[in-house]
């Protein structure tokens, strides 16, 4: 066979090395740091709130009748479910930071999926693995590394900018790189399924979205309604008291006339 004549011919891409070295990506991610700054620091915010109430109805227990107590507690209950749910719309599974990472990292991908099966096909590559996905690599030769390629691939339509730190030369390992070898049909083909599907993920991702967002909302309004009617039973329990207040003189009254 012509397989066994020339050997297995085996690539790899380092997915972590392409994104270091777009742009795009860095600054787009130095963003999303900045954000999770924030988050974190709302979250600690809210946290300091949370333990000051709690010192407070502490310092002040002896002094509050039970209903009191009773309702300061409720309302920090409250604030903790609130600070909870927070952190996972930031934090959690089908977080802001999930979500957001993937929408960074995902153009890339499929621009890395686009290029690795041009060079594919064109260069004859039998296989060719992700070094970052879950295949696990022990060991290879960097020879073997077409991360620059891919590199090159993308920087026809994205900028690219130089690394960040000093990278060993590895495109001297790859013959008549130079040369520009005609796209076969199949790989057009693939290229086309490879769009459709990252505009079918990228539709996912935005009602993912929509569905957290309407449940944010959801609960939104829950707890303002929780809140309300709280308020509410503790005007009408005081407009209670205070009637009977009011009350008690005139019943003293009429008893000793």
């Amino acid at each position: 066979m012509v397989m066994s004549q020339r050997g297995v011919r085996i690539g790899y891409v380092d997915m972590e090395y392409i994104l270091e070295n777009v742009e795009e990506y860095r600054e787009a991610n130095q963003q999303l740091d900045n954000k999770v700054m924030q988050w974190k620091g709302q979250m600690e915010e809210r946290q300091r709130n949370i333990d000051q109430l709690r010192q407070d109805l502490e310092a002040e227990r002896v002094l509050l009748t039970d209903e009191l107590i009773l309702e300061r507690e409720e309302e920090i209950e409250i604030l903790e479910k609130e600070l909870l749910d927070y952190q996972q719309d930031r934090f959690g599974p089908r977080g802001d930071l999930v979500l957001q990472k993937q929408r960074l990292i995902q153009p890339i991908q499929d621009q890395v999926f686009s290029e690795v099966q041009k060079i594919g096909a064109n260069k004859k590559y039998d296989f060719i693995f992700d070094k970052s996905a879950d295949v696990v690599m022990l060991y290879s030769e960097k020879r073997h590394d077409i991360s620059e390629l891919v590199l090159r691939g993308i920087s026809r339509t994205r900028r690219i900018s130089a690394p960040k730190k000093t990278q060993p030369d590895r495109l001297d390992q790859f013959e008549d790189e130079d040369v520009e070898e005609p796209v076969s049909e199949g790989v057009l083909e693939r290229e086309q399924r490879s769009q459709q599907a990252a505009e079918a993920r990228a539709q996912t991702a935005e009602e993912k979205k929509a569905e957290q967002l309407k449940l944010r909302e959801e609960r939104r309004k829950a707890y303002e309604a929780r809140r309300k009617k709280l308020l509410e039973e503790r005007e009408a329990r005081r407009k209670s008291k205070e009637g009977e207040r009011n009350a008690t003189p005139e019943v003293k009254k009429d008893t000793i006339n």
